[in-house]
């Protein structure tokens, strides 16, 4: 049966597209307020910080109440944190402390939203019956097209009738998102422990048993830490760098537009990126799918910026980046997957993604420093290197070509799968 997956699918469609509207309308919004890099940066900081406390926090509960329900609820909650925003900008009074809390609560929501949704695939999976690439091709092609729509409908809605009625649709995703994943997902039989059949362990050694299966895999380790780094890198680059781009080449609102453009590009063409690993991810190479893809989708873009090039060509190697990192999701997520047993998908996945998002918090403030001190290109520079270097160093280890071993659901990896049964 393909409903649950193909709604879910559906409700990250739908949440998804309100997420970007809000990651273009947020720093525009500080930006049209303040016009300060700095506190562009800090809304970051104070968005992402508890996102990843809670996705760690949050892993153990997911497997022990289920993670649908924690997915229904937080989405829930969110529809009235972040409509509150705007309500209060509009009352005259929001203060940019208030502001933050918001932005904070909204961002701790997203946490273990975001990681229970996570943590269903392997259900939706094999309640659907197709390969793991097919699914995470799937939903990296939704994640793709979802940012294109969402960029453009970003863009559109600051140069339009603002920022903050563009977070009213960032909040009204959340609730339809919820609504459709809860019609979706209604005939999917609850685990063993969301229904009360098996005995609950405490909290903190199941907390604990998540991360001695998470430190005991290198290429998982070595996956998380090269991801954690990117992402540290990719928040600068979307939260600060394309916007004080666009602000400083064509002002707010023609900024607005370049930067809606921009990330618009991008995601359209990992869209059909995704889309071809949909397809044939499962009979490609996955090293080889690693090392191409990141070659063209990380350095380059921060160079064609860095060295003042006409929006053509800016956008031409946007394109071409975008193609190839549709190819990343669907192999990591694929690998990824395939190496935890079912038993602590949640724990597992939550701090797999959280350790990846755990420098995030750092990303725009670390941007907006640079910004401040360096200027734009030299900071679009050295973050390109960076890129360079965290994406092919870590692949130069031996053991990553263990991801071009496909695994079944049931076969261990190195041993641990029995070791955690046994503990």
């Amino acid at each position: 049966m393909r409903r649950p997956l193909y709604g879910w699918l559906t409700a990250e469609a739908i949440s998804l597209t309100g997420t970007r509207v809000s990651m273009v309308a947020l720093p525009l919004f500080v930006l049209a307020e303040s016009g300060s890099a700095l506190r562009t940066g800090l809304v970051a900081l104070a968005e992402m910080l508890p996102l990843v406390l809670l996705k760690v926090l949050g892993g153990p509960i997911i497997d022990q109440v289920g993670a649908r329900r924690v997915a229904l609820t937080c989405d829930t909650l969110s529809v009235l944190v972040i409509g509150a925003i705007p309500l209060l900008h509009e009352a005259g009074v929001l203060s940019f402390p208030a502001f933050l809390a918001l932005v904070a609560v909204a961002g701790g929501l997203r946490g273990p939203s975001d990681a229970a949704k996570h943590a269903m695939v392997p259900a939706l999976v094999a309640q659907a019956g197709v390969p793991m690439e097919r699914a995470t091709g799937l939903h990296s092609t939704v994640e793709r097209t979802s940012g294109m729509l969402g960029a453009g409908l970003g863009g559109l809605l600051v140069a339009a009738v603002g920022p903050t009625t563009a977070l009213l649709v960032d909040a009204l995703s959340f609730g339809a998102a919820a609504l459709v994943l809860a019609w979706a997902t209604t005939s999917m039989r609850p685990a063993a422990t969301e229904s009360g059949d098996a005995p609950r362990e405490p909290y903190l050694r199941q907390l604990r048993e998540g991360w001695d299966f998470l430190r005991g895999d290198r290429v998982l380790v070595g996956i998380t830490v090269m991801v954690a780094l990117t992402n540290l890198i990719d928040v600068a680059w979307s939260s600060v760098l394309v916007p004080v781009w666009g602000t400083e080449t064509a002002g707010i609102e023609g900024g607005a537009a370049r930067v809606g453009l921009l990330f618009a590009v991008f995601s359209g063409t990992s869209a059909l990126g995704a889309v071809c690993a949909a397809t044939w991810a499962a009979r490609l190479p996955r090293y080889a799918t690693y090392v191409g893809a990141f070659l063209l989708c990380g350095a380059p873009r921060f160079f064609v910026v860095a060295f003042d090039s006409p929006l053509t060509a800016v956008l031409v190697v946007i394109g071409i980046g975008g193609f190839a990192a549709g190819f990343i999701n669907p192999v990591l997520g694929a690998v990824i997957f395939e190496r935890i047993p079912a038993p602590l998908v949640g724990r597992v996945s939550s701090l797999t993604t959280a350790c990846c998002f755990a420098l995030m918090p750092l990303g725009g403030l670390l941007g907006g420093v640079l910004v401040s001190q360096v200027g734009l290109g030299t900071t679009m520079l050295v973050a390109g290197v960076a890129y360079l270097a965290v994406t092919m160093v870590p692949a130069l280890d031996p053991r990553w070509r263990e991801m071009d071993e496909r695994r079944g659901p049931d076969q261990p990896v190195g041993g641990q799968r029995e070791n955690v049964a046994a503990s």
